[in-house]
């Protein structure tokens, strides 16, 4: 069974850093548009970034462009997402989620979703 599994979350200071993985196991994952979304309570879930399987290309919600980066390791069927200067607007719950599709910002095109990874930013 296709499982991801996330995991690094927790409360730093703003201005701190967290390295957030997603573990897939049950398939292989090296094939597909990997990425991360987040939701903040009392409101929708929203696209953080994603990679391509296919060039390694990254793409990011303006919010987060030049300090969080995505990167994936498929020896390790794992990805991962670097989060520095931290916010306290970035406290949500943080969710991988992988698709054999190409790259979308729309998370109803992602058939596999971990159960998410609580971080929350104090200021």
């Amino acid at each position: 069974q296709a499982q991801l599994v996330e995991s690094g979350g927790g409360l730093v200071q703003a201005g701190g850093s967290l390295r957030l993985s997603c573990a897939a196991s049950g398939r292989t994952f090296s094939r597909d548009t990997m990425a991360w979304f987040r939701q903040a309570p009392g409101k929708e879930r929203e696209f953080v970034a994603a990679i391509s399987w296919s060039t390694g290309s990254t793409y990011y919600a303006d919010f987060v462009k030049g300090r969080f980066t995505i990167s994936r390791d498929n020896a390790k069927n794992t990805f991962y997402l670097q989060m520095n200067s931290l916010k306290p607007e970035d406290t949500a719950a943080y969710y991988c989620a992988a698709d054999p599709g190409v790259v979308t910002r729309n998370q109803y095109t992602y058939a596999y979703w971990g159960q998410g990874t609580q971080v929350t930013v104090s200021s």
